[in-house]
């Protein structure tokens, strides 16, 4: 059974789990991921879902404020051996149930072209695809989605 726990970004389970999805991120985004690392500090996070079974996280998801209406999904990740088993669509649906409680409207997030799985899950999700944003603009490995929250 998956537990979900809403925590911040000190929980070490969460940075085990970053430190895991940074060095697949470093394979998959290849000469890019530096770019893209930049935009993906822990500093400015205080929002994060963890997934345990048990003792152990084995997925995670957070947010952090855009703007006055919405919050961007970021670093989600779950570990490869509990792949394919709703856990990031848990911590999705979480995170933004979070965000309707701080009365946010919407979520935006950006992800990369090669990462296709988690395309699927955005897609699947409620996701719509939106014009690349912020420091996306004119990153052509980048793909932007947006879903508007229903109170």
């Amino acid at each position: 059974m998956i537990d979900l726990i809403k925590t911040d970004t000190s929980n070490p389970g969460f940075v085990n789990l970053v430190k895991e999805l940074d060095s697949f991120l470093a394979i998959t985004d290849g000469d890019d991921h530096e770019f893209y690392d930049q935009f993906n500090q822990l500093n400015s996070i205080k929002h994060v879902i963890i997934a345990y079974e048990g003792s152990i996280a084995v997925g995670c998801g957070a947010i952090k404020e855009y703007d006055a209406t919405t919050m961007e999904i970021k670093r989600m990740f779950t570990k490869s051996n509990f792949r394919g088993n709703g856990i990031a669509s848990e911590i999705l649906q979480a995170l933004e149930t979070w965000a309707q409680s701080l009365n946010y409207t919407s979520c935006i997030l950006e992800t990369g072209v090669r990462q296709v799985e988690a395309v699927s899950l955005y897609i699947k999700g409620g996701y719509c695809q939106i014009e690349n944003y912020g420091q996306y603009t004119d990153v052509v490995d980048s793909v932007c989605f947006k879903k508007v929250l229903n109170k």
